[in-house]
């Protein structure tokens, strides 16, 4: 299965060069696109860096050598745009021309158009955020917000995902976002190995809060993470937050704020997150009806899972399945 054609849009501030931010973004971009991985899925991505071939080194402290010119944009699967100058959002200058041109065609032309951070104040210069849900990073929404009245900004979430369009907010949460393209083209098994080589959390769903009061504590005895470790090696069973916070042992009222605060959903939302993971690893790695996936997951009945699966992935157990598992025998839960 081909994973297809990314290429980044890489515009630098004239003034400055590229920032250490804007490096950061795209660097990330290059981590997950460009460095291929034939153990988990051959081929790989096809990385395009795109820009301006003829503007020279950068007058800042990093330059960036592109190999395409912005027309690398148009016939690729995916297009990218990690940032955009700070003078676009801190001075209102206007987003280069070339770039509004290069995006609209390649946006016609069939590619899945994304922003990193800053980058939404390109994608909604070409007018492919006009009524959709978008994000940046908090603290530049407003900005986008007042320029541009009929994209839906949400500051609050860590990416949106409109199907053909997709933003997220800055550093972190755009890698969130690459992992979440990785885990539809390739699925949940070949993204959450990927995820682990990064030394990552294997998904964090776009609804996210931006805002964390904490991290969540990976391995200390007074925090949460050895119980949320438990948890995800025992989702067959009937889990309730109250067992868990006594695992915790906590009061659940403390649990819930606790976790809330840690990962910026409810554990409720929490757990149908693991259980729908593992429901995708299982259905692409396995062979197991619909039913037993079900049970093994803890979403429960196939009626159940579908009913979950279908609501938040888009598509039924079963045509996941056919997407990651072509030979896959038919299962009888749709």
């Amino acid at each position: 299965m081909s994973a297809g054609v990314v290429a980044i849009a890489v515009v630098p501030d004239r003034r400055i060069g590229t920032s250490v931010w804007e490096l950061y973004e795209i660097a990330i971009a290059c981590a997950v696109f460009g460095n291929p991985q034939p153990d988990l899925a051959d081929p790989w991505y096809e990385l395009r860096l795109c820009g301006d071939t003829g503007s020279g080194p950068g007058t800042g402290i990093f330059s960036l050598r592109v190999d395409h010119g912005l027309d690398g944009l148009v016939g690729a699967d995916t297009v990218i745009v990690p940032s955009v100058p700070d003078a676009v959002v801190e001075d209102g200058e206007e987003v280069p021309a070339d770039l509004v041109d290069a995006l609209r065609e390649a946006a016609a032309s069939g590619a899945r158009m994304v922003s990193l951070c800053t980058g939404a104040f390109a994608l909604a210069a070409a007018g492919l955020l006009d009524g959709r849900r978008a994000t940046a990073h908090w603290q530049h929404t407003a900005q986008l917000a007042a320029r541009h009245p009929g994209v839906l900004v949400d500051d609050s979430v860590l990416y949106t995902d409109e199907g053909s369009v997709l933003t997220s907010a800055g550093t972190t949460a755009a890698l969130d976002l690459c992992l979440h393209l990785v885990r539809r083209d390739l699925g949940a098994t070949v993204a959450g190995q990927l995820a682990r080589r990064l030394v990552v959390p294997a998904h964090r769903s776009g609804g996210q809060a931006q805002f964390i009061e904490a991290p969540l504590p990976p391995r200390d005895a007074d925090g949460l993470g050895p119980v949320l470790q438990w948890a995800t090696e025992n989702l067959a069973e009937p889990l309730t937050v109250d067992d868990l916070a006594r695992r915790a042992r906590l009061s659940t009222r403390t649990f819930h704020r606790r976790l809330q605060e840690a990962c910026g959903t409810t554990p409720l939302q929490w757990l149908l997150q693991q259980r729908l993971a593992r429901a995708q690893s299982l259905l692409e790695a396995t062979d197991l009806p619909v039913e037993q996936i079900g049970g093994l997951s803890g979403l429960g009945t196939a009626a159940n899972m579908r009913r979950h699966f279908t609501r938040t992935v888009g598509v039924s157990p079963t045509d996941y399945r056919r997407s990651f598992r072509p030979s896959a025998r038919p299962s009888t839960a749709r």
